[in-house]
């Protein structure tokens, strides 16, 4: 559902880490739909290429491994050079699999803080330099499991909940030079690839009965808490951790 004005972000830039499928894709989608040109930063060349051919003519792709802080700076430089400052970031790259704490590796555990928890920062503190300021705004993407335990989920939970203290740090530190910085916490949200990989179908069905609101979210509708949180109609909100999970943290 398209609930922002047509061409509302003309003549901004943003960058979205994570954006070549699911919920950065998405938000990289409506942002582009807005006005906005959209750099989109992936690991894998053939998918941030296949995204940014997606925005029609608005995208860019960026390759880079966010794990890799130096390949980030690289590639969001390209694109500042290429698009101008950028206006919007949104950090949403994030690996996860369903492990027991007591057999996972030190290893897989390592790899998810990686991607997710630094992955964030590196994304956050390349572009740093590269704002437009004032009036630049930040967008991280975290998850239930920051606030609530959950089976097999030791690593993405400890990485998200770091995420949302960086949110909140960088959004003290950052503030004086009119940067906002927010995260958004997405629920179980239908289509995408980190649902799929995490449950079941008879997982998903039942999921949806425990939610308030008795049904899996959708992408856009993510998309459209992003837009809010990026645009000048939140321009007093920073630090914030915003759920947008139909409920699911209340039961």
């Amino acid at each position: 559902m398209n609930t922002f004005a047509a061409d509302f972000l003309r003549g901004k830039t943003a960058v979205v880490a994570g954006g070549t499928s699911g919920v950065g894709l998405a938000i990289a989608g409506a942002l582009a739909e807005r006005g906005a040109r959209v750099a989109l930063l992936g690991r894998n060349r053939g998918k941030a290429e296949t995204a940014a051919a997606s925005l029609r003519g608005r995208g860019l792709a960026l390759v880079a491994d966010v794990r890799d802080y130096a390949a980030v700076t690289a590639e969001l430089e390209r694109a500042a050079s290429a698009l101008g400052a950028f206006d919007i970031v949104v950090a949403g790259a994030a690996g996860n699999f369903i492990a027991a704490a007591d057999t996972m590796s030190a290893n897989a555990f390592k790899t998810v803080v990686d991607i997710d928890l630094n992955g964030t920062f590196h994304v956050f503190r390349a572009a740093f330099a590269l704002l437009n300021t004032p009036g630049a705004a930040l967008l991280a993407i975290s998850a239930g499991q920051s606030t609530r335990a959950c089976a097999g989920q030791a690593h993405a939970a400890a990485a998200k909940a770091g995420i949302n203290m960086l949110v909140k740090n960088l959004a003290l530190e950052w503030g004086p030079q009119g940067i906002r910085v927010n995260a958004i916490v997405p629920g179980p949200i239908a289509g995408t690839e980190g649902l799929a990989r995490l449950s079941t179908a008879e997982q998903r069905a039942a999921l949806a009965q425990r939610i308030p609101l008795r049904r899996l979210g959708r992408a856009d509708e993510v998309a459209n808490t992003a837009l809010f949180l990026l645009s000048a109609a939140a321009s007093y909100v920073t630090g914030a951790i915003v759920e947008c999970d139909g409920g699911s943290q209340l039961g």
